[in-house]
């Protein structure tokens, strides 16, 4: 069956498809052991495809559908798959697809719909280990407010989901962070990490709407921040809420890699629950 289906799916990526057109294919629910979770997506176009619901032969065979609409073959907008029944995969749970075609002068607003999906993550610092944790967190589904005070200090080239902003005072960008924002601070100097980590504990005071903040650095550098941070009023409930040392526990090693690796998978066990 499989080569049957990779068959169709040649032939149909050689038809001569209008390759501006798409179709996204949307995972609308689940039940079993699925290999990706409801909201997961894949944009499909007529010579390539981004995102991805899973992969394997659910994907393939996904993409064979979409490129069989883009055709302008009937299809059905729904379909319902029981993994190991009609496509042999392992799993062995139940996928709902659903398939809604996408013209050409409605790309970017799906698209910014798509986008609007990522958490959003605000980097204060343009170091080396800022530009570690942004290359990690620009493969995950992370919308990146990088911040530094410095000028020109960030890269020429920057990923997808990356926005660069200048902040001087680099702690004023902290007021109009995104909601729910992960705030992550390694700036130049610890004399700027202590105004922003007093920045959000304020916003964290006023708001409340902040989701994570963490701050780079040793249990001594943070208990001398606790000093300074309890002196300009901040209770010891409040400072509970810093996050610091940051990344995952027991994952040794100081080269930004690492850092980038722990933070990053930290990151993504809070954000578990949302991306669920």
């Amino acid at each position: 069956m499989l080569a049957g289906v990779a068959g169709l799916f040649m032939n149909v990526v050689t038809s001569g498809l209008n390759s501006a057109d798409a179709v996204l294919v949307t995972v609308t629910s689940t039940r079993g052991s699925v290999p990706r979770e409801r909201g997961a997506w894949m944009l499909v176009f007529a010579d390539h495809a981004s995102g991805t619901i899973g992969g394997g032969h659910l994907e393939l065979q996904a993409m064979v559908r979409a490129r069989q609409m883009l055709a302008g073959e009937p299809v059905e907008p729904e379909q319902s798959l029981s993994l190991g029944p009609a496509l042999g995969q392992c799993c062995g749970g139940v996928v709902s697809l659903a398939y809604e075609f996408v013209r050409e002068s409605d790309l970017e607003s799906v698209q910014s719909r798509l986008a609007a999906r990522r958490l959003p993550v605000a980097l204060f610092g343009g170091g080396h280990v800022g530009r570690a944790i942004v290359d990690a967190l620009s493969l995950l589904p992370f919308d990146i407010r990088w911040i530094d005070s410095r000028d020109e200090i960030f890269p020429a080239k920057v990923p997808a989901g990356v926005t660069c902003e200048h902040s001087d005072p680099v702690q004023a960008a902290v007021r109009d962070l995104a909601a729910q924002s992960r705030v992550l601070i390694m700036s130049f100097s610890h004399a700027e990490d202590l105004d922003i980590v007093a920045a959000c504990l304020a916003r964290l005071r006023d708001k409340d709407d902040l989701a994570y903040v963490g701050l780079i650095g040793s249990r001594t550098k943070w208990a001398t921040f606790r000093h300074r941070l309890q002196e300009r009023g901040f209770t010891a409930a409040e400072l509970d809420r810093i996050t610091c040392p940051i990344g995952i526990p027991g994952i040794v090693g100081k080269e930004p890699e690492i850092i980038a690796a722990s933070v990053a998978a930290q990151i993504l066990q809070l954000a578990r629950d949302r991306l669920a």
